[in-house]
C-alpha cells in the first residue's frame, strides 16, 4: 500500500491507472470507513482513500482539536482490506495559502445539521472539491450515515459536470444499533449503553410509516420527547423526501429519518430510509 502526503506524487503516482476509486474520510478509521474502501474495491481498479480532519468544516476550534487522529492504526488497517493507496497530507500541503475560494452549497445545506452547525456544508463541499482535483477519480463512496452530505455531495457532482460516480455505503451498525461514528470513542460507558436510544426511536418511526402511519409531525414530537425524557437533547428528528430532502407531501413514498442529538457532550447523527406502502 502506497502512503502519499505530496498532491505532486500523488497525480505523478496516478498517471495512467484506470478507474480509479476514492473515499475520502478524516481518518480514525473503524469498521464503516473500511465498508466503504471494501466497496470502492469493487467497483474500481485502483483505490485512493484519503486522510485529512479538515478545518474549514468545524465550527469551534475545540471540535477541531478534540477529533481524534490515529493515522498508524488507520493505516494498518486499510493495508489489512486491500486499500492501494492512502493520501494523508498535512494542512500545508492541503491549504499552501489561506483559503479565499469556497463552494457555496444550496439552500439545504441551511437546513437541519445546516442550522447547528453554521458552514459546515461549505467546508465540506469545498475540501471535497479540491480532493476531487487532487484524485481525479471515476468513483467516489460516501457513506449514507452522512445523508445529508450524501445528497449534497451528489448534488455538488452533477451541477459542475464532473465525471465522477458516487457511490452510497450503507451504514454500519454495532450490535445494539449505533451507528459507528469516530464520535463514539467519545461517549462515556454509562452513555454507550444509552446511545442506541437515537437509532430505536428513528425505528419507531419507521415501523410506524410501514404499516401506513402518515401523521409524521406527531410521530417527529413524540420521538424528541421520548429522547429529552432520557436526558438527550434533541436537535432534531424528522422525516423527509429521500429524493432532495423534502417535507413530504401525501404523494411521497420513499422517506429518510433523520435525527440528530447529543447525549452528554456527544453529538450523534444518524438516518433510516424508508418506504410507505
Amino acid at each position: 500500500m502506497e502512503i502519499i502526503k505530496d498532491v505532486k506524487q500523488l497525480r505523478s503516482y496516478l498517471a495512467g491507472k484506470t478507474r480509479i476509486g476514492c473515499v475520502p474520510t478524516m481518518g480514525n478509521i473503524h469498521a464503516g470507513h473500511l465498508s466503504l474502501v471494501k466497496l470502492a474495491l469493487r467497483k474500481s481498479d485502483t483505490v485512493v482513500t484519503t486522510i485529512f480532519v479538515n478545518r474549514l468544516q468545524f465550527n469551534q476550534n475545540s471540535d477541531f482539536d478534540r477529533y481524534p487522529r490515529t493515522l498508524n492504526n488507520d493505516l494498518k488497517l486499510l493495508k489489512e482490506v486491500g486499500n492501494n493507496v492512502v493520501f494523508c497530507p498535512d494542512e500545508r500541503e492541503m491549504y499552501p495559502e489561506s483559503q479565499k475560494y469556497f463552494i457555496d452549497p444550496p439552500k439545504i445545506a441551511k437546513k437541519l445539521e445546516g442550522r447547528f452547525r453554521p458552514d459546515h456544508f461549505r467546508g465540506v463541499c469545498t475540501i471535497v472539491l479540491k480532493l476531487f482535483n487532487m484524485v481525479s477519480p471515476d468513483v467516489a463512496v460516501f457513506g449514507k450515515k452522512d445523508y445529508q452530505q450524501l445528497a449534497i455531495i451528489k448534488g455538488l457532482v452533477r451541477q459542475f459536470s464532473m465525471p465522477i460516480e458516487i457511490i452510497s455505503g450503507e451504514t454500519i451498525r454495532e450490535r445494539t444499533g449505533l451507528a459507528l461514528s469516530s464520535r463514539n470513542v467519545h461517549l462515556s460507558s454509562q452513555e454507550k449503553i444509552e446511545a442506541p436510544r437515537l437509532q430505536g426511536s428513528m425505528r419507531l418511526i419507521y415501523d410506524a410509516i410501514k404499516s401506513g402511519d402518515r401523521n409524521f409531525v406527531a410521530m417527529e414530537y413524540a420521538a424528541g420527547e421520548s429522547l429529552a425524557r432520557h436526558g438527550w437533547i434533541v436537535d432534531y428528528v424528522v422525516i423527509r423526501t429521500q429524493d432532495g430532502l423534502l417535507r413530504p407531501s401525501n404523494k411521497d413514498k420513499k422517506f429518510v429519518i433523520l435525527g440528530a442529538a447529543s447525549l452528554g457532550k456527544t453529538r450523534l447523527i444518524d438516518d433510516l430510509e424508508v418506504e410507505s406502502p
